[in-house]
């Protein structure tokens, strides 16, 4: 009887192996190409506004200022060499692994920092402002909104909403550039 379990499970194992090979055999993966998302014939095939062309109006789309792009760049940029260097780390031999998996932590921390800074700034637009930027590090929020002036009302508007989506959010700033600067 033991004998005939092992065989079973033994075939089961094989047929199974057999499948996935078929399969992928049949269809190769392809890698992702994102750029090809930006290509000249993906562009050309894109409808940009559906809506324009039906009402006849338009809406251009501008930046009062590059200083939130530039700011975004270079946090960018600094964190992209963080992650350049601990994943430099994981991959050497020289370090232990609890070295490495406090590396690849850290790469989890900042992407989720990332993911949640662009998730606040999308919401802090959708208050009417036209961009924002949100740097999170460690226990400490700085929220930069674009508006000529802000109220102690809609600093605490943008501190709530930023508690409410960020659970451990910390200390949180608010600050405001003017937006007529260019």
């Amino acid at each position: 009887m033991r004998v005939k379990k092992k065989a079973v499970w033994f075939l089961t194992l094989l047929s199974l192996a057999a499948v996935i090979s078929v399969y992928y055999l049949s269809n190769p993966v392809t890698p992702f190409n994102g750029l090809a998302i930006f290509s000249d014939n993906a562009l050309k095939d894109t409808k940009i506004s559906d809506i324009a062309s039906k009402t006849g109006k338009t809406t251009p789309v501008t930046t009062e200022s590059h200083l939130f792009e530039e700011m975004r760049m270079e946090l960018q940029n600094q964190r992209s060499q963080l992650k350049d260097t601990l994943t430099k780390k994981i991959a050497s031999s020289q370090y232990t692994a609890e070295e490495k998996n406090e590396a690849f932590n850290q790469i989890d921390a900042i992407t989720k920092n990332e993911s949640n800074e662009a998730m606040l700034e999308m919401l802090i637009k959708t208050l009417g402002y036209p961009d924002a930027f949100v740097k999170a590090e460690n226990d400490r929020i700085r929220v930069t909104v674009q508006a000529n002036e802000l109220s102690k009302a809609k600093a605490n508007e943008i501190i709530y909403m930023v508690k409410k989506e960020l659970d451990n959010s910390g200390q949180i700033v608010v600050d405001f550039q003017s937006e007529t600067i260019n």
